[in-house]
């Protein structure tokens, strides 16, 4: 493991590239807390929409955007009996992260997930802005005391990050500087995570938003990873204590066509195989606005690919693909907890059968049919 190679002051050093990370105390468990978010059979909930976001979700059931209903909403997730069957992990937003319940116990919201087995997880960056000089781009902030913060998650018990950067596909195609902003933020952020024992999910979105066709999408997604994963490298990156958070391989929404689960499937994985190392142990796929049980059939047929190879579990991170049909169950009302709970537990099951390419379509309705594409999603 050993090399010699020459110093910027042009002396030889001898260097162990196994010690790059030797000085972090939390490699161990950087590698086990990834390896366990992606167990076979299971996923990850979503759920960290900012206040903005989860508003404009509760505003569609009649709901005002307050804590005691963002509160009773997330109790109503996280309290689902048998959830941890399927769920791996959650993924929360700050103030989800250090809430408790309303009742006299006041039991915190990261103890009703450990209770189920399911790991605790917290987004981290601050949301995106327009970049200057790149009409209709965006980057993400939240590095300002981002090592601080991520000490005081670890405290409140998350384990793991994620942070989202979002790529779109111009007419033009994307410019070499916005690929080179989003790698160079994601591998800063990952690398700053794992210094504070968070397995970083690292998260750069191609969106469906554009007229593109599916080998465009295919195209613009392997450059981008490619960048992502010599950032990462090039940040000393325990790429073992990662996991990586993309698109699927999708035909652009407002091409005018929609690809077969399997053409997305062979597409998507062949995407991966192209630019993600072996050594990362999962990709947890985003749903980004497609309908629940498109997101679905799609992982179900990326798994049942026989013939490619799969170094890395293939795996789930939905939010909308989760939730959707839930939150109209639920319309707010306590007499409907019971009914929204088995139908968040169905999508999470079939899901769950997705991850072995075993699920055979018997938990679609007329609700998880509809799409959730909002045009520039942020959350």
């Amino acid at each position: 493991d050993e090399t010699t190679t020459t110093t910027s002051h042009g002396k030889n050093s001898t260097m162990s590239f196994s010690d790059f990370n030797a000085e972090n105390k939390f490699q161990d468990e950087l590698i086990a807390t990834a390896a366990a978010i992606v167990a076979p059979g299971k996923g990850i909930l979503a759920s960290d929409e900012s206040t903005g976001t989860i508003g404009k979700r509760l505003a569609q059931i009649g709901l005002e955007n307050n804590r005691e209903n963002r509160r009773s909403y997330r109790h109503l997730l996280f309290t689902t009996k048998g959830l941890g069957e399927f769920i791996s992990a959650a993924i929360l937003y700050e103030e989800t992260l250090f809430e408790e319940t309303d009742d006299e116990e006041k039991t915190k919201f990261v103890d009703l997930l450990k209770a189920q087995n399911i790991i605790p997880g917290i987004k981290v960056d601050m949301g995106t802005r327009a970049m200057p000089g790149y009409p209709g781009d965006m980057y993400t902030q939240g590095f300002t005391d981002l090592d601080k913060r991520c000490a005081r998650y670890y405290e409140a018990g998350a384990r793991f990050a994620k942070w989202r950067n979002v790529i779109k596909i111009h007419k033009h195609g994307v410019p070499e500087q916005v690929i080179r902003d989003c790698a160079a933020t994601q591998a800063r952020y990952a690398a700053i995570c794992q210094r504070h024992g968070l397995a970083p999910i690292v998260e750069p979105e191609v969106l469906m938003d554009g007229e593109h066709d599916i080998a465009t999408c295919q195209y613009w997604t392997q450059k981008v990873l490619t960048a992502c994963y010599t950032a990462l490298v090039n940040h000393n990156v325990l790429l073992e204590g990662t996991l990586l958070k993309p698109n699927m391989i999708l035909p652009g929404k407002q091409s005018g066509t929609k690809a077969s689960p399997q053409e997305c499937a062979l597409r998507t994985v062949r995407c991966l195989q192209r630019t993600v190392p072996a050594a990362v142990p999962g990709i947890t796929f985003l749903s980004g606005g497609q309908s629940e049980e498109e997101a679905t059939l799609n992982l179900n047929a990326m798994n049942q690919l026989a013939n490619e190879k799969r170094p890395w579990q293939l795996s789930f991170s939905y939010g909308r693909a989760l939730q959707q049909s839930t939150l109209k169950a639920w319309l707010g009302k306590p007499e409907n907890v019971e009914a929204a709970q088995k139908v968040f537990l169905a999508r999470a099951k079939a899901n769950s059968q997705a991850r072995s390419g075993s699920y055979k379509g018997d938990a679609a309705t007329e609700e998880s049919l509809k799409e959730s594409y909002v045009a520039n999603y942020t959350y």
